[in-house]
């Protein structure tokens, strides 16, 4: 009798929780909702929210990663009452729940006893209490508490049946860290990747300056440092240690989680901070927090760049787990609460890029402390109000429709190669004119400006791209890759790009790519070192300048639109066909762009920086060359679309209008239904999208 209750127990936890035949990275429907804090709030609210919460159509919540203090209010007293009654409440309202560690906030109690867990910063600065994630998260003092409140956490709610998934600690980074423990155990790491100081010397090349060191003891710490190798290593320490943290948490929440509910975290799109791909290990399924401009400057880019690269590191569908619902800001400086439309439009642009959930933070505004400003659906008042309205429309429109949406798959045939080792060496070592030249002043110049650059005109252009990282095998999945400023890579990568050409791939490649190596080594020999083959030329000098032309306007971009600027290589040509070159006396000389055919495939290669209109062509023309240009191409910004393929196997076509006027387009794909309206859609119908508007189509 004991098992056959056991059995129809463990029966109902696993189809109470949404995913699909237990697997916790699939879901039946689009998940749509809010983190909820009612611990903020008075305790007689979570009736009325609830309420307004069911009214909305409103799917999912996210619990608990904030209250590590309630939780444990005193060393090893836990509390779990106050949390149970909103679990159960939202239970049998039917809401989902995403359960969180609240490890990013600890408890007062914790630093006052053990004031060593809070962070020293660089150059002899620290962390005070009194603002969250502001400790070491490498100190042993701070991970035997997480451990234990964790395992508290997870022995109390792993069974609850309203609980779909966790999330582990909170936008987790390294958080400034240079604590003396986080630097012995730097110096472990390089024992361990480099063997004898001996060795170390040589790699980092620390004969300069004299800075050779005898023993692992002597090894400084990374004040004051300027050794570029030193600089690498530590921002790849860094990132280890965030991925450690995060599978460190993942694994313990496994030992008890259910095998129908899910494992994430909430990632930030400051995406050199962390290594996504070893962060999530012991991940089902990636999510992030997206916030971006409103009103006029809405353009949907941020949006689509986070979907694209978060999609990429599993190559599986993600959750949006934070993003804006009203106005955001840590002071009220920058409140732009959206247009009509644009909160309805944000969601569909999401899921348009493979999101399965789209969550808000957060459900109330908060009216105390530092996010007073960082506003929630409803607003101080707690009143149902015009961002309310908009949230239930659409949270209807998707019980309706949001099982054709979900889980949408896409075959993309161009990628944008991603490297956090070069974003880190052009910090230490920039090349853009701003500011001081004696350091870095420009930090993430590459995936701020040049990632970012490449990004934009695909987005503008309405052509599908993911992202690749040097670790990853399936190059050869992609029609074209797109590689931004590979400053820093291992011999392997370089050889792994041109086994890519030579057997039928194409890239386009900008400047700087293959000068040093893994260790921010410049690598003795002309550049682009082992690129040169597949290149098809050479160069020995660079340049910085402001801004130049490209003479004859090579590329039909009008005298606006024709510039180069920052940076320009002298290069020399051996196979490489010049594409462009500088309207300039002494410059003209030297190819500013050249192609070059290697094997079967091909090489672009762009030795300066370009202006966005020459970088949409550039693209556009590649695209056309290999025959991959489609009529999506067609619609530029603020005209965008999406598509991808739904569980049933039916192509699912967006198009949204980034504007406040209304714009008209003729549809040119096969027939379909638009299933919103559920009006018939031919091939050649002119269509009408409403200002911030939204058009879906399955084919």
């Amino acid at each position: 009798m004991i098992r056959l209750k056991q059995f129809f127990t463990i029966m109902c936890l696993v189809f109470s929780s949404g995913a699909t035949n237990a697997q916790p990275d699939k879901f039946d429907n689009v998940l749509y909702g809010v983190a909820y804090y009612q611990e903020y709030m008075p305790s007689e609210r979570l009736d009325e929210d609830i309420k307004l919460m069911k009214e909305a159509g409103i799917s999912v919540v996210r619990l608990g990663e904030s209250t590590w203090s309630l939780f444990e209010p005193r060393e090893g007293e836990y509390e779990f009452a106050w949390m149970d009654r909103i679990v159960d409440r939202m239970h049998k309202a039917g809401i989902k729940i995403i359960f969180g560690t609240p490890t990013y906030s600890i408890p007062a109690w914790l630093w006052h006893k053990h004031p060593e867990v809070l962070l020293d910063f660089e150059r002899g600065g620290e962390a005070y209490y009194g603002i969250r994630q502001n400790m070491n998260l490498t100190n042993p003092t701070y991970l035997f508490y997480c451990e234990r409140i964790i395992r508290k956490l997870m022995e109390h709610y792993a069974n609850h049946p309203g609980i779909i998934g966790y999330q582990v600690d909170n936008e987790t980074t390294d958080r400034g860290v240079n604590n003396r423990d986080f630097q012995v155990g730097f110096v472990n790491y390089l024992k361990k990747k480099f063997k004898t100081p001996e060795n170390l010397n040589k790699i980092w090349g620390l004969n300069y300056w004299g800075m050779t060191i005898d023993s692992w003891e002597e090894l400084a710490p990374r004040d004051g440092i300027t050794n570029t190798g030193y600089k690498l290593e530590w921002d790849r320490y860094k990132r280890k240690a965030v991925a450690d943290f995060l599978t460190w948490q993942s694994s313990i929440v496994r030992e008890y989680k259910r095998e129908d509910q899910f494992v994430t975290q909430c990632f930030m799109l400051s995406l050199e901070e962390v290594d996504q791909v070893a962060s999530s290990e012991k991940m089902d399924v990636m999510g992030v927090n997206i916030y971006h401009d409103q009103q006029d400057g809405l353009t949907g880019q941020e949006i689509a760049f986070g979907g694209d690269y978060f999609r990429s590191v599993k190559n599986k569908n993600y959750l949006i787990t934070e993003t804006n619902a009203q106005t955001i800001g840590w002071n009220s400086r920058i409140q732009q609460p959206p247009y009509p439309g644009q909160l309805r439009q944000n969601v569909y642009a999401h899921l348009g890029s493979g999101a399965n959930m789209v969550e808000y933070w957060h459900w109330h505004s908060i009216h105390y402390g530092q996010e007073i400003y960082w506003k929630g659906i409803l607003s101080h008042d707690l009143k149902p109000n015009r961002a309310y309205v908009e949230m239930s429309k659409t949270a209807h429109e998707l019980q309706k429709i949001g099982k054709k949406l979900v889980n949408l798959k896409k075959e993309n045939k161009v990628a944008i190669l991603f490297s956090h080792d070069s974003n880190s060496a052009l910090n230490f070592m920039p090349f853009d004119q701003g500011g001081s030249p004696w350091g870095p002043h420009h930090n993430n110049f590459y995936r701020s400006t040049l990632v970012n650059q490449f990004h934009k005109v695909l987005y503008e252009n309405n052509v599908g791209v993911d992202f690749v990282l040097p670790e990853d095998p399936d190059f050869e999945k992609y029609d074209l890759i797109i590689i931004p400023a590979l400053y820093v890579a291992s011999d392997d990568l370089l050889g792994k790009i041109n086994s890519y050409v030579k057997n039928g791939g194409h890239v386009i490649m900008q400047f700087k790519s293959g000068f040093s190596d893994e260790n921010s080594m410049v690598r003795p020999m002309l550049a682009p070192g082992p690129l040169r083959e597949a290149c098809g030329f050479y160069y020995q000098e660079f340049t910085n300048f402001n801004t130049l032309k490209l003479k004859d306007d090579p590329f039909s971009v009008g005298d606006s639109g024709n510039k180069v600027n920052t940076w320009a290589e002298y290069l020399i040509c051996e196979t490489a066909k010049p594409l462009a070159y500088y309207d300039h006396k002494y410059f003209g000389k030297y190819p500013a762009i050249t192609q070059n055919d290697f094997g079967k495939g091909s090489l672009l290669y762009e030795g300066c920086m370009v202006s966005d209109e020459i970088q949409r062509k550039i693209i556009l023309n590649e695209l056309e060359s290999l025959n991959i240009k489609t009529a999506d191409q067609d619609l530029i910004w603020p005209l965008i679309t999406k598509s991808g393929t739904n569980d049933d196997g039916k192509l699912i076509r967006y198009y949204y209008n980034y504007s406040s006027d209304s714009k008209d387009f003729v549809y040119p794909h096969s027939k379909g239904t638009e299933i919103l309206t559920g009006q018939k859609v031919s091939q050649g119908q002119s269509l009408q999208l409403e200002p911030w508007g939204v058009i879906i189509i399955e084919e």
